[in-house]
């Protein structure tokens, strides 16, 4: 067995014995980990398994380029949950989802004070909301499926590597299952000690000879890109779009929309995602960094700014609206310019209020009456090519409501879809003949402990049969000027670019 193992088989009897009312228990490790790196680990874990194998990384840099004190690395879920049209299950995801979730009781270690020991990871993509608001639901599924692939994905894992930027560590976790008749806790402990010893050999071995440096260049092929030619929608229909919603606000039906459009490149030969994900975490490092493979050709590839909702051990519920955007500086005097520029902006201003508005009454939804409050109203959050205003509310769920509730009641985000949001919705889905998919929906996990963590998957990479897609969209208010908000949807859509355009000139050098 592996050493050092926590809690000891004695105390796991013990634990056992005192919660008898729950069904999982964690056994951890603690490893060293000063000379590897999340990407590092995730890469040594992977040249151990198969091609295609369903896989996950999760990482954050928080703004001012502060990390996060955790990243999640998982492989080899022991079960996928799919959803929608083409699945055996077709109905709301969340459903089925809770439904899964609630066969796991864990038991709660204080030593081990981690937002995820296990649990399911994947994604919910926009298309679902027809399942939370039935007057979108039409509107939705007169809309064009091109990307064919599910409303819904999340991988169930019982066994992750949590890596600790704090004190430069890691903990192999994995679980003890009390309810399993044919076998006893010794098993199930013995087993559990083999998994762990398992994955600290696989750590321990030396970085994969191909993935041992990554060379992050300045120069792109092709700089002058045709975006209009790329997009599913064009330059001037999208000024149709902003040209429509803007009669719609005149005429009192809406107060903002979000209308979208959609890049798609092939990926180049010999490029990776991960690849994809390695320079982006190195040109566009956001809070929300993931790369989530599905097999089948399907991986995620995000460095998303802006938390969909989270509701933590204590359940506080909590979501952080981002609306205004501006180009970052080059140099420290301009960049302070454009962020005095960027707030006071009327037209800005009055879209991030009104987000913010929204945030504070879907929170409300699942919250104990009095309890919403805006924690930080219009900071300015700077990443690598744009700065944000961010704002963060915060509530606590009500007793009678779930994380599920949670997670409908903010779904999607209103930064994504405008003002009445059903409203706003239904209209953004007459125009954009094509439906999103995975873009404006949600990435995250939902752990077995009961913790919510979710990113608006935007700044996203959506890698389908080597074909990498990319997304973005514009607030649009009275005053909106149709040439501006395309130009901010490319500014938005240029990081992604850039990554596979990076990638592919890294591979002409190697």
């Amino acid at each position: 067995m592996a050493t050092n193992l926590q809690p000891t088989l004695e105390d796991a009897k013990a634990l056992a014995i005192a919660h008898a009312d729950k069904n999982l228990l964690p056994v951890y490790l603690d490893v060293t980990a000063d000379l590897d790196s999340p990407v590092s680990v995730y890469l040594k874990l992977m040249q151990h398994q198969g091609p295609g194998t369903q896989s996950f990384l999760l990482e954050s840099i928080a703004p001012g380029e502060n990390i996060a004190r955790y990243s999640f690395i998982g492989t080899s879920p022991f079960k996928t949950l799919t959803s929608g049209p083409n699945c055996a299950y077709q109905g709301d995801p969340l459903v089925q989802l809770e439904a899964e979730m609630a066969g796991f009781r864990l038991i709660a270690l204080p030593e081990l004070a981690l937002p995820m020991t296990g649990g399911a990871v994947g994604y919910c993509s926009f298309d679902a909301v027809r399942h939370f608001e039935p007057t979108v639901g039409p509107f939705v599924e007169a809309q064009k499926d091109v990307f064919q692939i599910p409303e819904s994905m999340y991988m169930l894992f019982d066994t992750v590597v949590v890596f600790d930027h704090v004190f430069h560590s890691l903990k192999i976790v994995t679980h003890c299952r009390l309810d399993t008749p044919s076998r006893d806790l010794a098993t199930e402990y013995a087993a559990a000690s083999d998994r762990i010893r398992s994955i600290q050999a696989q750590i321990e071995s030396p970085l994969p000879r191909s993935c041992s440096s990554s060379h992050v260049s300045d120069k792109v092929i092709g700089d002058a890109l045709d975006y209009n030619a790329m997009s599913n929608v064009g330059e001037a229909d999208y000024m149709g779009f902003v040209d429509t919603l803007k009669q719609h606000i005149v005429d009192g039906d809406i107060f903002q929309a979000v209308p979208s459009h959609r890049l798609n490149v092939p990926l180049p030969e010999n490029v990776t995602s991960f690849d994809l994900y390695r320079q982006m975490r190195v040109i566009n490092p956001s809070p929300y960094m993931f790369y989530l493979n599905f097999g089948d050709g399907l991986e995620v590839v995000g460095a998303s700014p802006e938390m969909l909702v989270k509701v933590d051990q204590n359940a506080v519920v909590e979501t952080h609206p981002i609306a205004g955007t501006r180009h970052r500086g080059k140099t420290p005097a301009e960049d302070q310019a454009l962020a005095i520029e960027l707030l006071a902006d009327e037209k800005e201003r009055a879209e991030h209020i009104m987000l913010v508005d929204l945030g504070r009454n879907d929170v409300g939804r699942v919250a104990v009456p009095g309890s919403v409050r805006v924690e930080a109203l219009m900071a300015i959050e700077k990443y690598s090519h744009v700065m944000h205003i961010v704002s963060v509310v915060k509530g606590q769920l009500r007793s009678d409501k779930t994380i599920y509730d949670a997670y409908r009641a903010l779904f999607p985000a209103g930064t994504l879809t405008g003002a009445p949001k059903v409203k706003a919705m239904q209209l953004i889905c007459g125009l954009e003949k094509e439906r999103r998919g995975m873009y404006g929906g949600s990435v995250g996990y939902v752990s077995f402990g009961g913790v919510l963590d979710t990113a608006i998957a935007i700044r996203t990479i959506v890698v389908h049969n080597r074909r990498a897609y990319c997304q973005a969209g514009a607030g649009i208010v009275y005053d909106s000027n149709p040439a501006a908000e395309y130009n901010e949807t490319i500014i938005k859509l240029g990081s992604a670019v850039r990554t596979v355009q990076k990638c592919a000139r890294q591979k002409q050098l190697s």
